[in-house]
């Protein structure tokens, strides 16, 4: 299968990685030139369980020279996703699939606004990554599976194809029949840890060890189960502590949060699509998200001050 990622920072070179160690055609497309040129030098380098192996990937700054392929990932930033599509012409042929794994809610709409809604899937990933240096990225796959589906709840053969390139490569991958209730779960895991390890700083070994910290974060997590349910969504978790317990697992204590990983780079976050979408959907249907208002606050805060630096 010939695969474009389109956002191979961390999480996208984590997935294309492996991708392309289980025998896909991957192209990774970043705007980090110094990236791109360390991947097309020396290949991607992958670091699990403190242990560093290459694998052979085509990357580019842009799809300007790219041919169509049968798979694009969209892994960029929530807020770039209609300029990532709208630049992606040349990767999109007629029968390409277009998928997000985006962390949040919203990004459907664009992909179908731009590549038309025939073309759009969905999904969530527990798939982690960081980036360590150009080139090269620590990834935590082991038992994290990823969810995929179609937007009308059929389980088509094209998702069933994806799965199985997924599978393949040793990446855990479910074709949903409930992509919203899927969509909904993933935004639990992270509204549990993301904007609380932005604020605090902390990777997953520390931030776990705050007992306030975990419970603020079953509290943000209730509300947002609780939104959910007024709207109607079919969740598998309904209690607080699953996602809390979920986000963390099979990851080392050094992980860091995307949204922790966009504040050190200076970089405005997710959380608009994240915690953020929990209040507009909470206001639109009369349910109290005072933990979630609160944290979109603060990692507003600290955007602003670094912005300003």
């Amino acid at each position: 299968m010939k695969i474009c990622v389109l956002g191979a920072g961390a999480l996208g070179c984590a997935i294309g990685g492996v991708l392309a160690e289980g025998g896909c055609e991957v192209t990774l497309v970043t705007r980090n030139a110094a990236h791109v040129d360390a991947m097309n030098r020396d290949g991607l380098r992958l670091v699990e369980d403190g242990v560093e192996r290459g694998v052979k990937v085509r990357a580019a700054t842009s799809c300007a020279a790219l041919e169509p392929v049968d798979l694009v990932i969209v892994l960029v930033k929530s807020f770039d996703t209609r300029r990532a599509i709208e630049a992606a012409g040349p990767v999109v042929g007629p029968d390409t699939v277009v998928m997000s794994l985006q962390n949040g809610l919203g990004h459907e709409d664009e992909l179908i606004a731009v590549a038309g809604r025939q073309r759009v899937m969905a999904g969530k990933t527990y798939v982690g990554g960081v980036l360590l240096a150009p080139g090269r990225v620590r990834i935590g796959v082991q038992d994290k599976e990823t969810l995929i589906g179609e937007l009308d709840g059929t389980v088509s053969f094209r998702a069933q194809a994806v799965a199985k390139a997924f599978e393949k490569a040793g990446l855990r991958c479910i074709v949903s029949d409930n992509i919203l209730g899927t969509m909904w779960d993933k935004l639990l895991v992270n509204v549990a840890t993301g904007a609380l390890a932005g604020i605090t700083g902390l990777s997953y070994g520390d931030l776990y060890a705050v007992p306030e910290i975990e419970e603020a974060a079953l509290a943000a997590v209730a509300e947002a189960i609780a939104v959910a349910q007024a709207k109607g969504v079919r969740l598998s978790m309904t209690d607080a502590r699953q996602p809390w317990l979920k986000a963390s697992a099979g990851l080392p204590p050094q992980f860091k949060t995307s949204m922790l990983q966009s504040l050190e780079k200076g970089s405005i976050t997710e959380v608009d699509f994240i915690n953020g979408a929990v209040v507009r959907q909470g206001e639109r249907l009369g349910v109290p998200t005072p933990v979630n208002r609160t944290l979109v606050a603060c990692i507003k805060g600290i955007e602003r001050r670094l912005q300003a630096a």
